[in-house]
């Protein structure tokens, strides 16, 4: 598995391919569908399979005021299709440069010189070139000038929306990390390293957490308390299994997630705080990935510590009892 920033970085000898191209924002269950149809083809062909995406997003050239909220890095991306098979992926900075390329330029620097493309597989809502003047119908014509075999992939529809970023992100934005999940595929996850938070869930309250920052660029579910799953990520070289105090490395530990600025206090930085339960570890520098499994309740106000933790002994009562409904495939709420 190979991940090349920039064009100039993919191996001249990288030999032909079966390429599948977009943004993958999410890697959710819509992409999947490329990206495993990708996997297969080239499979059956004998060849490498390759992801060819954009960092960062192309609103940024196109409409700067209007750049989506991502739903992961670039690296989640990579990881999320290496999971799938993909052998390769290609990241290219989305430039005005790129963008004003005509459709036959974009073909034949990109999919014929580049990465000697076979086969390219694309959704039917695929555009590209100068202007998105390209669609996926020119983008068959164009390859079969060219003897690529392009093949275009309907979007995948569930009752009455489309698989899609923007659906999933809207679903975090309403807290519904549960639909989030169903679209994606997998959990809703955060990944980051723990910093320092203000010191209050340690030292005065009982509950110490892990804390995460993360810039506005990328999606967080809505503010409020969630149960869900902390994984402390194995370091280079080191094997999953091993203790970090309690816990051990790359098993997801039960864990309620605040989502929040911490109205009690006096509002500080949105933050990502997890208070794992039954472990205890200094985790600070470590890296560890969050998963979303259900919202328990919206960020709410109190009046002094005691009712704060009150209420945080509810969350944590309340986060087994989901998780475990959720381990034995039962509804976890009435």
């Amino acid at each position: 598995m190979s991940m090349w920033y920039g064009l100039d970085r993919v191996p001249t000898d990288l030999g032909p391919t079966v390429v599948t191209i977009g943004v993958f924002d999410g890697v959710h269950r819509g992409h999947r569908e490329l990206v495993d149809r990708a996997v297969a083809e080239a499979r059956r062909r004998g060849i490498a399979s390759v992801m060819f995406t954009f960092d960062p997003h192309p609103t940024v050239v196109f409409r700067p005021s209007a750049v989506p909220a991502l739903l992961g890095t670039v690296h989640q991306r990579a990881e999320q299709a290496y999971a799938c098979g993909i052998d390769h992926v290609v990241v290219v900075a989305f430039t005005r440069e790129l963008a004003g390329w005509t459709p036959q330029e974009y073909v034949d620097r990109v999919l014929v010189d580049i990465l000697h493309a076979r086969t390219v597989i694309v959704g039917e809502n695929f555009t590209f070139g100068r202007n998105a003047e390209g669609t996926s119908e020119m983008l068959a014509e164009l390859g079969a000038q060219r003897g690529i075999d392009v093949q275009v992939v309907p979007l995948l529809t569930e009752g009455d929306h489309t698989i899609c970023s923007t659906w999933i992100r809207g679903r975090l934005v309403a807290g519904d990390v549960a639909a989030a999940a169903g679209a994606l595929g997998r959990s809703f996850e955060v990944e980051g390293e723990v910093v320092h938070g203000a010191g209050r869930g340690g030292r005065a309250l009982g509950f110490p957490t892990a804390n995460l920052y993360f810039p506005e660029m990328y999606a967080l579910p809505a503010e409020g308390v969630y149960a869900g799953y902390v994984t402390v990520v194995p370091e280079e070289g080191e094997a999953p299994g091993g203790l970090v105090g309690t816990m051990p490395v790359g098993a997801q530990l039960p864990a309620a997630i605040s989502v929040g600025t911490n109205p009690t206090f006096g509002h500080e930085p949105l933050s990502v705080e997890s208070f794992i339960l039954d472990h205890e570890a200094d985790l600070y520098g470590r890296k560890v990935q969050v998963s979303f499994v259900e919202r328990l309740r919206g960020q709410e106000t109190y009046s002094g510590v005691e009712e704060l933790v009150t209420a945080i002994e509810r969350d944590v009562a309340n986060t087994r009892s989901v998780l475990e409904s959720a381990a034995a495939g039962a509804p976890t709420r009435p």
